[in-house]
């Protein structure tokens, strides 16, 4: 979910920057300004902070049990593997 709030302030900060012979205009291009900003981050393909540290523990956890299984592979192999003979 896109941050509401910062997209507000966005809007705020940017319509604040016209120049004083808009000042009429400010409220009219400010709410455009929110709904451009909207519809452009809404065509992204964008996830939360929340979202990407969930996947990243995912992620953590995964790699972790594939370390496991690559000693324990490893362990097996040896201990199934004959001796080398001379």
């Amino acid at each position: 979910m896109i941050d509401l709030k910062a997209i507000d302030e966005l809007a705020r900060r940017l319509s604040a920057q016209l120049p004083p012979e808009l000042e009429g205009a400010r409220s009219d291009l400010e709410k455009h300004l929110r709904a451009g900003l909207q519809a452009g981050l809404a065509r992204l393909d964008l996830v939360t902070r929340e979202e990407f540290e969930v996947q990243a523990a995912v992620l953590r956890r995964t790699r972790e049990k594939l370390v496991a299984l690559e000693q324990r592979v490893a362990a097996l192999e040896a201990a199934t593997d004959p001796p080398p003979t001379h």
